[in-house]
């Protein structure tokens, strides 16, 4: 099995973190927003304009953020490269499917780190059981990752990392 892309190119999205979130000023965000609704910060080729000012201008919420490779998945994979600008019909359904692979992918992440430590042999057949889990096979659209057993592993994850919590500690 070999997992998807977990490091966020931003040249391969159509800037749907800009849309699909909504943002509120007091929470690290200099404007408040709206959920699917774009940034009037995001420019027409998908950049944002004020990206090297983005800390100075109270986007602090941009610059931590991560869609740990879900956007441009969402963008290539699921959509085939269509954006929401070419079909405005499109955006609503691009950032409900960032919304539902954004966390599959931070899981996937976790796990990855997690595979890669010195754990007993149950816990190593849990990760993967639960990477498998959250990698459908040649997914289509949103909904292979709605399917409950899915979601269900998803749900998992946390107890999971409670679990292996103990082994990363004792790796410093």
């Amino acid at each position: 099995m070999t997992l998807p892309d977990l490091t966020e190119d931003c040249s391969r999205c159509a800037a749907l973190c800009c849309l699909a979130y909504p943002f509120e000023a007091r929470e690290d965000f200099g404007l408040l927003k709206q959920a699917d609704t774009p940034c009037p910060n995001l420019a027409a080729n998908f950049q944002c304009s004020i990206h090297k000012d983005l800390a100075a201008c109270g986007f602090g919420g941009c610059v931590a953020y991560s869609c740990a490779g879900a956007g441009q998945r969402v963008t290539q994979d699921l959509f085939e490269g269509e954006t929401w600008r070419d079909d405005p019909d499109l955006l609503t359904h691009m950032t409900h499917a960032l919304r539902v692979l954004r966390p599959i992918h931070e899981a996937l992440l976790v796990l990855q780190e997690a595979a890669a430590l010195p754990l007993p042999r149950d816990l190593q057949e849990r990760c993967a059981g639960l990477t498998r889990a959250l990698c459908p096979g040649n997914p289509s659209s949103v909904w292979d990752f709605q399917e409950d057993s899915v979601q269900q592993a998803l749900a998992e994850v946390p107890e999971f990392v409670g679990r292996v919590a103990p082994f990363a500690q004792a790796q410093g």
